[in-house]
């Protein structure tokens, strides 16, 4: 399975400079690529495939000797990000769901990576050398393992730079467990198990938006184009990385506890990006940030050897576990009693209960109904 490995680079001002005008020149060969084939569907009514814009690349060197400064297959990796762009254009105007998102030029500042496929890397010692760039240090807090297949750099809105290696590495299957579990995420409690334990919403989000709120304050007041106006972006991408990176720690955290615990995880299958057109409901949902936890379970549960069972979220808070009895709930109603055998329990953990029991039914046994709780 890919693993992926991120690290912290130092770069000198000169080695910064460097990086930039990699990153420049990716921007101007991605721009240049999408208007190519743009231009060519609008006037011939032909497409441009990956190949035809790689091979070209060694004319447009000719043409622009700055592209000569960057390494081949970081150029062309440019090709093939624009070559995915279309197909994911492509894919969306089949499938005809919502916007299908023509792909768009970058401008200056938002094109922010740029990738070595194969070649043209190497870490030695406590640094990390780049073709036609140099030697960066690298924090390496943690030992790579399997054979690595990409190295990409990255920076970040902050201004910080990272690397990322994705490398192919065997699984490590944990003892076996016979324990299982269903999840039901929510909004009240970030997680409710079917065994009554809760994990807390932590509301990164909720607890960082009145610092949010100045550095946004200030920036608008800001004049555009002034050296304040960057100041002031950069205070608010700062508050930005800080949410993002303590939602990312929690996720990492909670998801390691339940892989190495249970060995048969249930959680429901939600389309989170339909779930948040509810306008009141909306940041909060994107605060849980529910997709992420479950991409976690879902990688670290194929490298642990454990099951991860996703089951259809319908009618999960309205059946009851016990009879299995059905009635319509409000989103205020948090206690569920059963009308039909009485049974009373917390919503969510009655949610848990169904999720389990469906998820069980798909791997060929069934679960005996609580008699009391």
């Amino acid at each position: 399975m890919l693993k992926t490995y991120k690290y912290r680079l130092f770069t000198t001002k000169k080695q910064t400079t460097k990086l930039l005008q990699t990153l420049e020149e990716c921007r101007w060969l991605y721009n240049h690529f999408l208007e190519q084939r743009k231009t060519s569907w609008e006037q011939d009514k032909k497409g441009i495939n990956y190949h035809a814009q790689a091979v070209s690349i060694v004319k447009l060197k000719q043409d622009r000797q700055s592209l000569s400064d960057i390494h081949s297959q970081v150029l062309q990796n440019v090709a093939v990000r624009v070559d995915l762009a279309f197909k994911a254009f492509f894919r969306r105007v089949k499938e005809s769901k919502g916007k299908v998102g023509y792909p768009r030029f970058k401008g200056v500042g938002w094109y922010d990576s740029f990738t070595y496929p194969q070649t043209g890397f190497e870490i030695k010692d406590n640094g990390l050398r780049l073709s036609k760039i140099g030697t960066i240090k690298i924090k390496m807090h943690r030992q790579i393992e399997g054979k690595i297949k990409t190295c990409t750099i990255r920076r970040s809105a902050t201004g910080k730079w990272y690397v990322s290696f994705s490398c192919l590495v065997e699984t490590k299957p944990l003892s076996k467990s016979d324990k299982t579990v269903g999840i039901d995420v929510g909004l009240t409690s970030f997680a409710t198990f079917s065994n009554g334990s809760k994990i807390d919403n932590p509301r990164f989000f909720r607890k960082d938006e009145k610092d949010l709120v100045k550095v946004q304050r200030k920036l608008s007041k800001a004049e555009k184009g002034t050296p304040e106006r960057k100041k002031r972006r950069k205070a608010v991408a700062k508050v930005h990385e800080r949410i993002s990176n303590r939602r990312d720690n929690f996720c990492h955290q909670e998801t390691r506890k339940i892989i190495n615990q249970y060995g048969v995880i249930c959680i429901e299958d939600l389309s989170v990006n339909q779930m948040v057109h509810n306008h009141c409901l909306s940041k909060s949902i994107h605060d849980a940030a529910w997709s992420q936890f479950a991409q976690y379970l879902s990688y670290k549960a194929e490298n642990a050897g454990r099951t991860l069972i996703r089951v259809n979220p319908a009618y999960t808070s309205q059946t009851c576990s016990k009879c299995g009895h059905r009635e319509v709930k409000k989103l205020s109603d948090r206690v569920h009693h059963c009308s039909c055998c009485n049974f009373v329990c917390d919503r969510d953990h009655n949610a848990s209960l169904n999720i389990l029991a469906l998820g069980t039914q798909s791997l060929g046994f069934t679960l005996k109904a609580p008699s009391n709780l």
